[in-house]
């Protein structure tokens, strides 16, 4: 497995078939592993289709495994930036790290996608997914 981030917060892998594994460590990792996890299922729940999805979770482990969502985007215009994270919002989560190293390009379908969502937060009203998926 290739190692992508390794600092005091986590260290993400990725492996030979695509998948990602984040290993949560440091200060509040168990909050922080338990927020990821709920919003990466939310936003499975409300059909988002720029976030990886979630494959498992260890919370021995304080481990995640998900999809690969495309590589680092090194350069992006400010303005596209902003949009990516407000059309996010759309799915009701603010990502509350809207940073550059949290966007990245999958290939395949020539989208920018989001990741990281440890400090993501749920928006008020989106709590419950609608019944037939998000109304965008």
């Amino acid at each position: 497995m290739e190692v992508m981030k390794d600092t005091l917060r986590a260290t993400v892998r990725i492996s030979y078939d695509g998948k990602v594994y984040k290993y949560f460590h440091g200060p509040k990792a168990e909050e922080r592993f338990a927020n990821e996890v709920n919003i990466l299922r939310h936003l499975e729940a409300w059909q988002c289709p720029f976030v990886p999805r979630l494959l498992d979770s260890d919370p021995q482990k304080l481990a995640i495994v998900t999809t690969n969502c495309g590589s680092r985007v090194e350069h992006l215009d400010e303005a596209r930036a902003r949009e990516l994270f407000a059309e996010l919002e759309t799915y009701g989560v603010r990502h509350e790290d809207a940073e550059m190293r949290n966007v990245t390009y999958r290939q395949t379908d020539g989208r920018f996608c989001l990741i990281d969502f440890e400090f993501a937060t749920i928006l008020p009203g989106f709590e419950n997914p609608p019944q037939n998926g998000p109304s965008t």
